[in-house]
């Protein structure tokens, strides 16, 4: 990072009084707040809360790191953040888009210590209804911090600290996951690849990072969060004075849907659909069906190519994936440059400003350079796991092994 960036940084940690801010803020301090992340996460921008209410009903406390608050608008840090637009996760290491100041410390969300929030707070029922909202301000003391494995031991042995407020906030998950599956919400469950490296980082093994309900739980919430603070704008604002940006995912295209169509029916599945698009309540059902077999990467590849990519813009098309009419990214603001902006809008419309429509050019072209630099991120961590994975298999030259063909190119 260049030194001013990392000096600004500095000052703020120095002139930084967490006092000052509490009597400002909405205080969660003695609201159970946790936090749930992998084992090797080195930032933390999300924590949940739970409060058990009168009749049945929950409130459920989202809470995000508050990065506008220590990142102000154009400066030094501001400006970096800006040109990154995110951070890179490759095999062996991390370009984070903050200084470290701010995503390991002052911004992350660690157990035991006073953190500031932006918070999307709902009364649900066990259902997953939203019965009533509320965003803003917040400041959190989370006093737990699980990995994906111990939230997930708890969900399992119905034992251990938290675990009933967990098993209520995995009924939650399911209910609202279930009804993004009615919904047509595509269900592409694919594991991860994570390498095991030595000191030099040199990939000794190799595993597969499953997705349990623990990762089901957060991801839940999170969507319901990013969803929720969406429609909260578009409830306010008329379609031609909205300042706001969005995450849009386009229905596929035509030719790619056919040629997934001439695939799947070469394989058996039927796949009917009408206007040239099949159905993704057709494709959750191939892809349940082939679960467990040899073709189930395949498929989930297949599929996945298929897809429009999701991108970010001023103008809401909805996201086809997630089978939602409004979406944005609220919900990572430490690694990812839009959620920053969508911060600093929630603040200004919560305060009763109304939108500056002629920034909309402005905002479409810095919602342009985001989506490009995702895209380059997301090349260099694919480029990154294909290094990995010859490096791997270079000390085993001559070896025979079983495999599946995913996928074959001209």
């Amino acid at each position: 990072l260049p030194a001013q960036v990392e000096i600004e940084a500095k000052e703020m940690q120095r002139l930084f009084n967490v006092e000052k801010e509490i009597k400002r803020r909405r205080d969660i301090r003695q609201t159970l707040t946790f936090t749930i992340d992998p084992a090797d996460a080195k930032d933390f921008d999300d924590a949940l809360s739970i409060r058990e209410l009168s009749d049945g009903m929950y409130e459920i406390g989202i809470h995000i790191a508050d990065v506008s608050f220590f990142v102000k608008e154009g400066g030094v840090i501001d400006s970096e953040a800006y040109d990154r637009a995110t951070s890179v996760y490759l095999v062996d290491r991390t370009i984070p888009m903050l200084p470290e100041i701010l995503s390991n410390n002052l911004c992350s969300l660690v157990p035991n210590e006073d953190r500031l929030t932006m918070s999307a707070i709902f009364t649900m029922d066990k259902k997953g209804n939203v019965h009533d909202e509320w965003y803003g301000e917040t400041i959190i003391h989370s006093v737990r911090r699980f990995t994906y494995e111990e939230a997930q031991e708890r969900l399992v042995s119905k034992k251990g600290d938290l675990a009933h407020e967990l098993a209520i906030m995995n009924t939650m998950a399911k209910a609202l996951r279930e009804e993004r599956r009615r919904a047509g919400a595509l269900m592409i469950d694919a594991p991860e690849v994570k390498f095991v490296l030595d000191a030099k980082g040199h990939p000794t093994g190799v595993t597969i990072k499953h997705h349990f309900d623990s990762n089901h739980l957060i991801e839940e919430f999170m969507l319901l969060a990013n969803r929720k603070v969406t429609e909260w704008v578009e409830s306010r604002f008329k379609k031609n004075e909205r300042v706001f940006l969005y995450r849009v995912h386009d229905k596929p295209d035509q030719d790619k849907m056919a040629n997934l169509s001439f695939f799947l029916s070469s394989l058996g599945y039927q796949t009917k659909g009408g206007g040239g698009v099949i159905p993704s309540q057709t494709l959750n059902a191939i892809l349940e069906k082939a679960k467990g077999t040899p073709l189930d990467e395949t498929l989930d590849n297949m599929i996945t190519r298929t897809m429009a990519k999701a991108v970010y813009t001023t103008k809401n098309i909805g996201h086809y994936g997630l089978a939602f009419r409004a979406y944005t990214h609220f919900t990572s603001p430490i690694r990812r440059y839009p959620d920053l902006l969508v911060h600093r809008y929630m603040k200004r419309y919560i305060a009763g400003k109304r939108p500056e429509v002629e920034t909309l050019p402005l905002l479409e072209k810095k919602c342009a350079h985001a989506s490009r630099r995702e895209r380059e991120a997301q090349e260099a961590e694919r480029n990154s796991i294909k290094y990995k994975q010859v490096e791997y298999m270079a000390d085993r030259v001559g070896q025979t092994f079983d495999g599946i063909v995913t996928g074959v190119s001209e």
